[in-house]
């Protein structure tokens, strides 16, 4: 310290001489402080490493015990990592009583620290596992004993612990009870939460040891059916004392037993006409099963009913439930120990039946047998016709052109159908549509039809008829001094009676009709009302009966020529139009057209001055 202070009272005479004398380039003077503050900055020293944040820790505790009266021994294995070298202290977990421990077989001193909690002085750095014999007390309390494992600081804690029996039930508190035997429980928790083992014997039933007592309702509904009967059983159980492990049932030899469904039912059995019905747990409260089976009856006539029956039970209630299948009726009914009831209140699943060929019965209450026999008579079926085109008219105008305007009236009688599709030929084009004489927009079917939505009437001839009506026009091939041609008439998804259809051509040519579907005759008129108005029918017979041709139909015959040879965009006809029946004319008929079929009118033309029909 006395050379430190020689020099800086040296070096400040040299500095205060320095101020006096002149200054030479090349010198700076600053003291040593700076200097050192300087040098530590240009050349850092190297710092020494950050010790670690904990010099040792505790990775897993692992208790090995066996409970033997009240008190729990074994082992506790403590795996410790430790981190540095030297000396470092280890905590055991609080509320242990070690008795040895023990680091790779050697004996190790336990010391407390100035908190009075346990450690263990280890010096190895690394890995180690301590062991320690430990005791712990068990504690007994209305009929349960509890074991408690102290919580460390440890990740994760397991025990392994010989139970003191095989008739015990355990449960464990803080952490997750991995395997449970008679001869091992294995729980696994967290280091930093206790673990708690709490287990009492098993109660031993001993109502078992008296009779059981139970009662049944049994509701059974048969569907006799043509070919053969089935049988959907709904069985309820209630005990009343003890616990039933199994149900037995007394089945007829004309039942086959097909499925016997229950969340508790663990399998069935049908031995000498007894079905037995096996539990997965012994039924102490109630229980809920079904029973499927099918039977063999006659067609018709007497039947007797196979009924089941609920065997060692102090009371039977239910009902049972007959329903014809098929076309058929309960004629007469002849009931032992059954009393008769009504389908509403003998449970949901009878009364959503709503059958008029459903007779119910109930069980009477202590009757010592039942029996049902029926009589049933059957009916032969009958097809019924849900909707059918009573009678279809068209009226057709042909031009040279090759045009064609074409009037479709159908009289439909309807039971159950919704919509009736009509397919027109490719490329018509709808000019006016009406049902019951009001114009309508018919809907689009997927095939590209129309829709026509139908009124339903009341079943079989009653259904009143109604009309739809229909016209539409294509464009053809231009017609030559003679040819060939056929018309294509509409398809529909109903079958047609009769058809009638009014043929009007040019008045130039002669028209010859192919044999085929239509025949030619003389006019007659609609058969159905709804067809058969008054404009039409005098239009039609003034056609038909070859009256001259005056002036005004020559006019209308021209102008219609006229309108058709226009390639411009007609305006939009109103919704109802009057068909022009104009020209020479021939009445042709059909009968009955098959569901999808659409009829062809085949025909010859010639040019001839006289014109007319072949």
């Amino acid at each position: 310290m006395a050379k430190l202070y020689a020099v800086v009272v040296l070096v400040s005479s040299l500095w205060i001489q320095a101020e006096d004398a002149p200054r030479s380039p090349g010198w700076v003077v600053i003291p040593v402080r700076d200097y050192d503050a300087l040098r530590g900055r240009a050349f850092p020293a190297e710092l020494p490493p950050e010790p670690p944040a904990a010099r040792a820790v505790l990775t897993r505790v692992d208790y090995d015990l066996r409970v033997e009266a009240a008190v729990a021994t074994g082992r506790a294995s403590l795996t410790v990592d430790v981190l540095t070298d030297g000396w470092v202290r280890v905590p055991i977990p609080q509320g242990l009583l070690v008795r040895e421990a023990r680091v790779n077989g050697e004996i190790v001193s336990l010391t407390p620290d100035r908190a009075g909690q346990l450690t263990a002085l280890l010096s190895r750095r690394g890995r180690s596992v301590l062991a320690l014999d430990v005791a712990f007390a068990v504690v007994s309390s209305g009929g349960e004993e509890r074991l408690w494992l102290p919580a460390g600081s440890s990740g994760i804690t397991a025990a392994a612990v010989l139970p003191p029996g095989s008739d015990v039930q355990v449960n464990v508190t803080g952490g997750v009870l991995q395997e449970s035997s008679p001869t091992r429980w294995l729980a696994y928790a967290r280091g930093s939460e206790p673990l708690g083992f709490t287990w009492r014997k098993k109660i031993e039933e001993r109502r078992e040891e008296l009779p059981t007592r139970m009662k049944a309702s049994l509701m059974q509904l048969f569907g006799a059916g043509e070919d053969g009967s089935t049988l959907n059983a709904e069985v309820e159980l209630e005990v009343l004392r003890g616990a039933a492990t199994e149900l037995r049932m007394q089945v007829p030899a004309a039942l086959t037993i097909n499925q016997v469904p229950g969340a508790n039912v663990a399998d069935w059995d049908l031995r000498n006409g007894e079905l037995i019905i096996h539990f997965l747990d012994p039924v102490d409260r109630a229980a809920k099963f079904l029973i499927q089976a099918e039977a063999r009856l006659p067609r018709d006539g007497t039947m007797t009913i196979p009924l089941l029956q609920v065997l060692d039970v102090e009371r039977e209630s239910g009902s049972v439930a007959v329903e014809i299948l098929g076309a058929g009726e309960i004629k007469a009914t002849r009931p032992q120990g059954l009393d008769p009831a009504d389908a509403a209140e003998l449970g949901a699943s009878i009364a959503a039946r709503q059958s008029p060929s459903l007779s119910a019965f109930r069980l009477r209450a202590g009757a010592p047998s039942r029996s049902l026999s029926v009589d049933v008579a059957r009916y032969a079926q009958q097809a019924v016709l849900t909707a059918n085109i009573e009678e279809a008219r068209y009226r057709v105008l042909l031009t040279a052109e090759g045009k064609t305007l074409v009037q479709a009236r159908y009289a439909v009688r309807n039971n159950q159908r919704n919509f009736v599709g009509i397919t027109l030929p490719a490329g018509a084009q709808v000019w006016s549509s009406s049902l019951t004489g009001r114009p309508v927009r018919p809907g689009e079917a997927p095939n590209g039809g129309l829709l026509f939505p139908l009124a339903k009437g009341r079943a079989g001839d009653e259904a009143p008829p109604f009309a739809i009506e229909i016209l539409y026009s294509l464009r053809g091939t231009a017609w030559l001094e003679k040819g060939h041609a056929s018309l294509a008439l509409p398809v529909l998804d109903l079958p047609v009676s009769r058809t009638g259809l009014v043929l009007y051509f040019p008045p130039l040519y002669r028209l010859a009709v192919d044999p085929g579907a239509f025949r030619m005759q003389d006019y007659e008129p609609a058969a159905s009302e709804v067809l058969n108005a008054a404009t039409v029918l005098e239009n039609a017979a003034a056609r038909v009966n070859g009256s001259p041709a005056q002036a005004s139909t020559q006019a209308l015959i021209e102008q219609y020529r006229n309108r058709a040879g226009n390639r411009k965009a007609a305006e939009a006809l109103p919704a109802r139009v009057t068909f022009p029946s104009v020209g020479p004319s021939a009445f042709l008929v059909s009968e009955l057209t098959g569901e999808g079929l659409g009829a062809v009118l085949e025909f010859s033309y010639q040019k001839d001055k006289k014109g007319g029909v072949k």
